[in-house]
């Protein structure tokens, strides 16, 4: 039960440059069984309004706030009665509280204009969400999203050092201020030495992506950030943790006459025989290659993969950068025990056209068992007209295409990246029951090696 309703605690707002901007209040999204949350009598739709007088702008400062051990919490249950909540707890111990949103006072929207965002490259009318340009590096901090540092003010950098948010994810794409203001199309853009130079004195560090536009950044002048990045590498701590390397994606919704062109096979062995002798040399300087590229450059190229120890501990993997490796290690570790036989069982799968030649081993080596017919549909995306695509982007238009008139057999195993994230919808607004509505056969997403494994053997307990 609640603690006795109070008048409401006076608030201070954690940003002194913009008082007038009061964060929204968390609202309470799940309560953890068990929970000191749960125990003060916290239900989904609460509203947390301050910690010890406090009001939190976003996840960040929820966790710091409620590090104390004594805490008073304002809140306003979902009939709209407030409550102050008195309690005393161990450091180490949280509340076990999600919230709908990470941040309470906004996203921070992107101000470049890049004329490769993704973004600017859907078509009109499907979720507001698709068309969020996010340039927020608490999300960065918190999720390993990318950001340009491009709009940040001096309130911004001064939290970013108090409160040690590291490491951030930045899109460089190029060192050059020239070149990366123009690219960005933001004259702010021409600053990023300096601001890499404030996270080494500081001791603070980021992970780099480079995305490679043909004619623009490439040759001369991806080599040559590629140095300049490296120069904050190497060292007892290191600015520069990591940069990828990520070919630029283009559908057929861009606006016309943006000068960019697609990446061709011949552009991908460019920059693969570019990139490579880079990364002997920084693994003879650092130890380490420093950079890598995205498991897309070998597959355009028609090249094989590099081997799965190159990818050292794969820290740009969420950027397609070793997945498939990865994913390989983890089907070695799934099948490392498989049955002789068993029930009799067709299964499809389904992957981006551009992955299924890096991926016939697995069909292979799962149809060697006796009873398991697995058959791996490589699909293009005419949605985005891209034909050779990654499997995270194929849309459920893209599905029904791609599948109609198909022997699917008796299921169909569906890789979760096609779906928002916690939610049955894929990116051109179609849910998982309107696709599966117009399929002969049941749906089953699986979320990596293990699960297709169990699926394909007909071991219904072991997948979600």
């Amino acid at each position: 039960m609640w603690n006795e309703p109070s008048a409401g605690v006076a608030v201070t707002a954690l940003d002194p440059a913009s008082p007038s901007r009061q964060p929204e209040p968390a609202v309470v999204a799940s309560v953890e069984s068990g929970s000191i949350g749960e125990e003060l009598g916290f239900e989904p739709g609460d509203q947390l309004l301050s910690i010890n007088g406090v009001r939190p702008r976003d996840l960040i400062d929820y966790r710091y706030l409620i590090v104390e051990e004594e805490l008073t919490l304002e809140v306003r249950d979902s009939a709209g009665e407030l409550h102050c909540v008195e309690l005393e707890k161990d450091a180490d111990d949280g509340l076990g509280l999600g919230f709908t949103e990470a941040l309470f006072d906004g996203l921070r929207q992107c101000t470049n204009r890049c004329p490769f965002c993704f973004i600017d490259q859907q078509p009109p009318g499907h979720r507001d969400s698709l068309y969020l340009k996010d340039d927020d590096y608490r999300l960065s901090f918190l999720y390993g999203s990318y950001l340009t540092l491009t709009n940040l003010g001096d309130a911004d950098w001064e939290r970013i050092e108090q409160q040690r948010l590291t490491p951030l994810f930045v899109s460089v794409h190029a060192t050059d201020p020239d070149l990366r203001s123009t690219l960005l199309e933001n004259p702010r853009a021409g600053k990023l030495l300096q601001q890499l130079e404030w996270f080494a004195q500081r001791k603070l560090q980021i992970h780099a992506q480079v995305v490679v536009c043909p004619g623009l950044n490439d040759g001369d002048a991806l080599v040559n950030t590629l140095r300049d990045l490296a120069r904050f590498a190497g060292v007892e701590w290191p600015a520069v943790l990591s940069a990828a390397v990520v070919p630029v994606g283009l559908t057929r919704f861009r606006p016309p006459g943006d000068g960019l062109r697609a990446v061709t096979p011949e552009d991908a062995s460019r920059v693969i025989d570019a990139v490579e002798p880079l990364q002997s040399e920084f693994q003879k300087r650092f130890g380490s290659r420093f950079v890598w590229l995205s498991d897309e450059w070998y597959l355009i190229a028609g090249r094989p993969l590099p081997p799965r120890v190159s990818y050292e501990d794969l820290p740009q993997q969420e950027n397609g950068v070793g997945t498939i490796r990865a994913f390989l290690e983890s089907l070695d570790e799934a099948t490392e025990s498989l049955p002789e036989r068993v029930e009799p069982l067709r299964s499809s799968w389904v992957v981006g056209r551009l992955v299924d030649k890096a991926l016939e081993t697995v069909t292979e080596r799962l149809n060697g068992i006796e009873g398991v017919c697995l058959k791996m549909h490589g699909l293009p995306s005419p949605y985005w007209g891209q034909d050779q695509v990654v499997t995270g982007l194929l849309t459920g238009q893209d599905l029904l295409d791609g599948l109609k008139d198909q022997d699917l057999g008796d299921q169909l195993l569906l890789p979760s990246v096609m779906l928002r994230q916690g939610q049955p919808v894929f990116l051109d607004d179609m849910t998982l029951d309107q696709v599966q509505a117009q399929l002969p056969v049941p749906i089953r997403i699986v979320h990596g090696a293990a699960d297709i494994v169990a699926a394909v053997l007909g071991d219904l307990e072991k997948t979600t």
